[in-house]
């Protein structure tokens, strides 16, 4: 992520102001019982230059001791989809990468990932979105983000939301929004129940994103 260097002031301002985010840890929504229990790393790729938004969740623990957004089984999951390398995932020339929650927001008593945290999307991603103009496409992976960026258009469940992804693409006013179910091995039931994601949508995703980064 080199490239990153390339950015102008405003979008360099902005990456250097999330870094010193700690909302999460000082003031967290709901008081001190809601406190991140771990010290913030918030991991975002803006880019002024990218023409592909992916706007997933939260960072996962692997994710949050690297610093490097989707370095994980799900992050491998995703880049098949897409069909690209790790090293055209990771350039910023190509993707912007801004989760819901910029920060890994530990776990529940069952040992998942706690929700993206409540402080990140109303402090920072009305302020992402406007600086990163040039963005011709969203991949909205996962609920949170398909609720952020699809709003009363989505629907009511995530299977239904995704499955209207043409709707989506080509109904929504501004930037298209692509939904995607979220690429975590604990999806893999809902992709043999749903086969029209591979054979219909997956063809659609990966020809926009040869367009969009070729």
């Amino acid at each position: 992520m080199t490239a990153a260097a390339a950015d102008g002031p405003g979008i360099e301002a902005l990456r250097q102001a999330i870094a010193r985010c700690r909302i999460c840890r000082d003031a967290p929504q709901g008081g001190d019982a809601f406190r991140l229990p771990h010290e913030p790393r918030p991991v975002v790729v803006l880019s002024d230059r990218a023409r592909i938004l992916i706007a997933g969740q939260a960072p996962g623990l692997r994710v949050h001791e690297t610093g490097l957004p989707f370095n994980d089984a799900s992050g491998d999951r995703l880049r098949d989809w897409l069909q690209v390398s790790r090293e055209e995932f990771y350039d910023p020339d190509r993707f912007a990468i801004v989760p819901m929650g910029f920060c890994f927001p530990g776990y529940d008593a069952a040992g998942s990932d706690l929700p993206p945290r409540r402080e990140c999307a109303p402090q920072w991603r009305a302020a992402a979105m406007a600086a990163m103009p040039q963005i011709r496409l969203v991949l909205a992976v996962g609920q949170y983000a398909q609720a952020w960026h699809l709003g009363a258009q989505r629907e009511r469940s995530m299977t239904e939301t995704v499955l209207a992804w043409r709707r989506h693409l080509e109904g929504v006013a501004g930037v298209p929004v692509l939904p995607l179910p979220h690429p975590s091995w604990r999806n893999s039931g809902w992709l043999k129940r749903n086969p029209w994601f591979e054979d219909e949508l997956l063809p659609e995703l990966r020809k926009r994103v040869k367009t969009l980064t070729g």
